[in-house]
């Protein structure tokens, strides 16, 4: 079922009668020729990949949910390629790349808006960081555009500019960057690979992974036992969990990170906005409502909600920044599970296992990363070769320290995070 504009009309026409689910819901199978372990937007984006870019057709993504449930229904939907550390700069950029064109690839509307992404920064050492930072995303092929305070009220005028203590300096400007809407994306992905014949089995828990003689046979799952001798696990903020049922652990911490909405306003936010004193950031959806977050709530947990000390914390950096959203009501909060890596980077590759392979560690980097992670870690699952542009996300980098990623420029240390 393909949309087009004739199409919509045809079905409004009469009655929308004539609309079809958008994937099959379909039993599992007693063996795949792959298994991808979580169908979020990684594990959705990599079925997709596989059946399309490599070929392989007969693969199944096990849920213990519904699809869109986890972390991609769970987050602020920021895109962006503003970072600046070789090994992350290719891989956003890559991954950006695919977003402006995905609406077409998928014929779905993901409701990717190239708003722009404005970082704000409030003393001479930040500007110098983010006249660096602009240099290094310009010399990967990226934009980015320095904007002085009189350039910036032009696009912000709605910003506390003489706040005494957060002098606003200027800011750096990613037009590229922007937002997407998490469901329509979730959905045009799960779409996409069913109609290339992937199985997509809700409400499937894996429950233990299967090895012998040092490779993976099959998983067991509330379904029952499914075989396949390659098995991907994009499972987020889970990650440590489910690689546990193969004897493995991981050198990552899941902790939460909560994100708010106000109730429906006008438009007044056209950017994406962040606090260059305070890890705070805001946009408007289209439905009115702004949408932000802050920091991590800095202590491990699955559970998907978190504690009020950040609620308090992420407002009053908001209040700090633009004093004009504190007569909006906040409606609602939620939380999701950050699979928090060392090095602030992700992991992707094979395990010591023959037939096992990762995909994780994406702390707060995971919704942006959608199309670039599915199409890097297709092409490993399915070539066993990295990706020209994921060379540098080997789990082996925190042992030997080779390719180690500092994106902060702070060290390797958990206690930062």
């Amino acid at each position: 079922m393909k949309f087009s504009a004739w199409r919509i009309l045809k079905e409004g026409l009469t009655g929308n009668k004539g609309w079809k689910p958008h994937w099959r819901n379909p039993e599992p199978k007693s063996k795949y020729d792959i298994i991808i372990i979580g169908g979020g937007g990684h594990g959705l984006s990599t079925a997709y990949y596989l059946a399309k870019k490599h070929g392989v057709k007969d693969i199944a993504v096990l849920e213990r949910g519904y699809i869109g449930g986890g972390n991609v229904g769970r987050n602020t939907t920021i895109v962006r390629a503003n970072y600046a550390l070789s090994g992350n700069s290719e891989f956003y950029s890559y991954s950006l790349k695919l977003w402006e064109r995905l609406k077409k690839e998928l014929n779905f509307n993901v409701m990717h808006s190239q708003r722009g992404v404005i970082n704000i920064f409030h003393s001479d050492a930040q500007k110098d960081a983010a006249v660096k930072r602009g240099n290094a995303m310009i010399n990967q092929g990226d934009d980015a555009v320095l904007l002085n305070p009189p350039e910036l009220r032009k696009l912000l005028p709605y910003l506390d500019y003489d706040n005494a203590r957060f002098p606003i300096y200027g800011a750096l400007y990613h037009p590229r960057g922007g937002t997407a809407r998490h469901d329509a994306v979730t959905w045009g992905f799960a779409r996409g690979a069913d109609l290339h014949g992937v199985d997509i089995i809700q409400n499937c828990a894996v429950t233990n992974i299967n090895t012998r003689n040092g490779r993976v046979i099959s998983v067991n799952t509330t379904q029952g036992t499914i075989h396949s001798e390659k098995v991907g696990l994009c499972v987020a903020g889970r990650s440590g969990q489910v690689a546990a049922m193969a004897g493995m652990r991981l050198p990552i911490e899941s902790h939460v990170l909560q994100a708010f909405v106000t109730e429906g306003l006008k438009p007044c936010i056209d950017h994406v906005i962040t606090f260059g004193m305070g890890h705070f950031y805001i946009s408007q959806s289209d439905k009115g409502g702004l949408v932000f977050g802050g920091d991590i709530d800095y202590y491990p947990s699955y559970a998907a909600r978190g504690n009020l000390p950040t609620v308090e914390h992420v407002v009053e950096a908001g209040l700090a920044l633009m004093p004009m959203i504190g007569t909006a009501r906040m409606l609602r909060s939620w939380g999701g599970i950050m699979d928090m890596s060392p090095d602030g980077s992700p992991i992707i590759d094979r395990t010591r296992i023959e037939g096992l392979y990762l995909n994780c560690g994406w702390c707060y980097g995971g919704f942006k990363a959608v199309p670039g992670s599915g199409n890097v870690f297709a092409h490993l699952m399915a070539t066993d070769s990295y990706h020209q542009n994921a060379t540098k996300f080997r789990l082996n980098r925190f042992r030997d320290g080779v390719h180690l990623m500092d994106e902060e420029g702070t060290g390797a240390q958990h206690n930062l995070h």
